[in-house]
């Protein structure tokens, strides 16, 4: 069992962009799932889908590279932790490489990435950051 999910979820992205492989396959959650929506609407994924098993069920994702098969996700980090959280007002929600990067973060309307939040005027838990 592992005691951060999400940080599996961002290892195994992660990993699985190194060694270019073409999807890569993770136990799902409500979570987990959310995060790949807006992976998918930000052009960071092509696609994934839940295959459902006698468990919690399998998230498939695939992974999206440019033409010269250099991968479109050049950072992926955590930032809040089990032993660590971090919680953002609606005027401190971070700028991820001045804007060409992108917050996911936990509100009280849903897990958005940060232009929403912005939006929505919402705070929240900063859960990751990609560029």
């Amino acid at each position: 069992m592992h005691s951060d999910p999400i940080a599996d979820l961002l290892t195994r992205i992660r990993n699985a962009n190194k060694a270019r492989f073409e999807k890569v396959e993770i136990p799902a959650s409500r979570m987990k799932i959310s995060i790949a929506k807006i992976l998918k609407a930000e052009g960071y994924i092509k696609d994934y889908n839940v295959v459902k098993d006698e468990k919690q069920g399998v998230l498939v994702i695939q992974l999206k590279y440019d033409s010269k098969q250099n991968s479109v996700m050049t950072e992926i980090k955590r930032i809040s932790k089990p032993s660590r959280r971090v919680y953002v007002s609606k005027d401190e929600i971070p700028y991820v490489k001045n804007g060409l990067g992108m917050a996911i973060i936990s509100t009280s309307k849903g897990v958005v990435p940060d232009k929403v939040a912005r939006k929505q005027a919402t705070g929240g838990e900063v859960i990751c950051t990609f560029w």
